[in-house]
């Protein structure tokens, strides 16, 4: 409310202009503000070196508002210090602006004029300038008698080594504002994109070092493998050469015991063996029982016959005979 009634007040359209105020005091009927308004041209203008570089400022305050917030920040107060060739006159009440002029050079004749006539405008306009707090600029030291003169009041000198204290004016215009959140995106999408980038290379440079360890080991069991090749090819021939001999030397290939364990076997005189033929790796027997289940029990008891486990037994299904009787024929291969 208070912004729109100060922009009302000015001689300009609204948007040609930024605004901004600090409440200096506050009563039940009324209260007392300080109202500061910059022409956006002008303060582009002030700022081109930092705007042409693609910096935006963070905050626009007054000067004048900061020192007074620094050197004074309660009680009324005035100000003196030079900004260019200029000298500035300020009042300020509990650390903010109430009026501030600019004039022309500062000897001591023109103070005599300016001074009295700058404390009767303040008075004029309900503000009290007859403070007797003076602060004068340490770069204005050779005035100090001349303005303590003119004001009947003690003049301190203060310096600008003292950090300026924060201040709640900001002249910072809208576009300006919109334009540096946009910016601010911009540079935090920028640092989570190098965060993501430098992520994905040091997984790249993992997966690449994983990839390196990997190869060394694969050429060290490359090396083994090859070292205990001749080795190796030993073990095989010497198997291979077993599993040759095997049906000659090991008693579960003797035809008389296979024979003898088949026998074993049978589950009744009604199952005779007809025919039995044997190779290095192989055995068949052809045999003839009075009904299919004993030929099935038949090959059940072979398959589960200790003695006969160095062979794996398949019988296809028996052929039943005119007589009712069942024709089978065993197949067995060594394992």
């Amino acid at each position: 409310m208070i912004r729109i009634q100060i922009e009302k007040l000015l001689p300009f359209a609204a948007d040609e202009v930024t605004t901004d105020f600090e409440l200096i005091e506050q009563k039940e009927s009324e209260s007392v503000v300080s109202a500061v308004a910059i022409r956006n041209e002008q303060l582009a203008e002030m700022a081109s070196p930092l705007l042409e570089r693609g910096y935006i400022p963070r905050q626009v305050t007054v000067y004048a508002a900061q020192r007074a917030s620094t050197h004074a920040p309660s009680g009324s107060a005035v100000l003196i210090y030079p900004e260019g060739e200029t000298l500035v006159y300020v009042v300020t009440e509990n650390g903010k602006l109430s009026l501030a002029r600019v004039f022309e050079g500062g000897n001591g004749e023109q103070l005599q004029i300016e001074l009295p006539q700058l404390r009767l405008s303040a008075e004029l306009e309900g503000i009290d300038a007859s403070s007797p707090n003076v602060l004068l600029d340490e770069t204005c030291y050779e005035m100090r008698d001349t303005v303590q003169g003119i004001l009947s009041s003690p003049t301190e000198i203060v310096g600008v080594e003292l950090p300026p204290a924060p201040v709640k004016l900001n002249l910072l215009p809208e576009s300006w504002r919109r334009r540096r959140l946009q910016l601010t995106r911009q540079a935090e999408w920028r640092r989570r994109l190098l965060w993501i980038g430098g992520a994905y290379g040091a997984l790249l440079l993992l997966l690449l070092a994983y990839l390196g360890l990997l190869r060394v080991q694969i050429a060290r069991l490359d090396q083994r493998i090859a070292h205990d090749a001749p080795g190796t090819e030993f073990v095989r021939a010497t198997e291979a050469n077993w599993k040759a001999l095997a049906p000659a030397i090991d008693a579960h290939y003797y035809p008389v015991e296979i024979l003898l364990h088949l026998f074993e076997s049978l589950p009744s005189a009604d199952v005779r063996i007809t025919a039995y033929n044997q190779s290095a790796r192989q055995i068949s027997v052809d045999g003839e029982a009075n009904t299919a289940a004993l030929a099935y029990q038949f090959i059940e008891r072979i398959k589960k016959n200790p003695d006969l486990r160095a062979f794996q037994f398949d019988m296809a299904a028996p052929r039943i005979l005119s007589n009712n009787h069942a024709q089978f024929r065993l197949e067995g291969r060594a394992k």
